[in-house]
């Protein structure tokens, strides 16, 4: 898969704070322990920001060389509460092995979903470049 790349200044995830600052990372990272340790809750989220933010995730889940599992979880808490990405990589840290597994299996989950949907959206070839007046002509003899 090609890497696509969109401006920045149409990524979703900027535009809804994901990389800013915030003054209660205390409460924050509480809720993002417990919302992030819910892979149900957590996945449907992810699923939500996918459909919500496309310029984003175009940008991103074609970059194959990007953590794009982690990238969905932070865009997935920006989306549904706002909160910046450095809060959720904190609260991260303080699940257990278990709770990161089933969060990352949504993750992939629904990053091979998007991947799968792309790829049917893609045509092969350029169509407008081929021209019956330009095809070889077979010669049998």
């Amino acid at each position: 898969m090609k890497q696509i790349y969109k401006p920045y200044s149409e990524w979703e995830d900027w535009q809804n704070g994901m990389w800013s600052r915030v003054d209660n990372e205390n409460d924050i990272i509480k809720s993002a322990i417990q919302f992030t340790g819910d892979h149900k809750k957590y996945g449907k989220s992810m699923g939500e920001v996918i459909t919500a933010w496309p310029n984003t995730m175009l940008n991103s889940l074609t970059n194959q060389s990007m953590n794009r599992k982690a990238f969905l979880g932070h865009c997935a808490c920006c989306y549904r509460f706002g909160w910046p990405e450095y809060l959720v990589r904190t609260a991260w840290k303080e699940l257990t092995d278990e709770q990161r597994k089933l969060a990352n299996n949504e993750a992939q989950t629904r990053i091979d979903k998007w991947i799968e949907q792309y790829k049917n959206t893609l045509t092969p070839g350029r169509k407008d470049v081929t021209q019956v007046g330009y095809q070889m002509k077979l010669q049998l003899k």
